[in-house]
């Protein structure tokens, strides 16, 4: 298993791919929290489990002023499709090329296989860790511990 960036810990900056031409970078969002969900692929079932997951709890992250952001490595269009299907409410980035650089720099990728492990970041509004969990790659990690880590965040 993956050895992911630990709390305190700056998190790396990125630039990726919302949709065919529009970017979202980190520093974007500075100055709230955000929640990076990396995952291995569109359509898996517990990839899907997941995000429809977060999707209907998503008031719930944004009543701490957090914005969720999904990453794989799938493709723009890819992501497009499936975020459509699944209605979803949240980004998704693609860490398509170079394939999985940024989950490198979090220390999320699974080079074997050239996908994103099942990782969860907490990140504060200065840019910081403040928690990051690695889920076996067969189960979905639920939303708990994302919640109790945005209710220990300063105010």
């Amino acid at each position: 298993m993956a050895i992911l960036l630990a709390a305190g810990t700056s998190a790396p900056e990125f630039t990726l791919r919302v949709t065919a031409d529009q970017t979202l970078s980190l520093s974007e969002l500075r100055g709230k929290p955000v929640i990076l969900a990396f995952y291995p692929a569109d359509w898996s079932p517990v990839c899907s489990d997941q995000m429809a997951l977060y999707n209907e709890i998503l008031p719930e992250f944004r009543k701490h002023g957090a914005e969720l952001l999904g990453i794989s490595v799938d493709g723009v269009w890819c992501h497009n499709a499936f975020s459509q299907s699944r209605r979803l409410h949240f980004s998704l980035l693609s860490d398509f090329e170079p394939k999985g650089d940024m989950a490198k720099k979090y220390g999320a990728y699974r080079p074997k296989e050239g996908v994103c492990e099942r990782a969860l970041f907490v990140i504060d509004k200065n840019g910081i860790i403040s928690w990051s969990y690695l889920s076996p790659v067969g189960e979905n990690p639920g939303a708990d511990g994302i919640l109790e880590a945005l209710e220990s965040l300063p105010k």
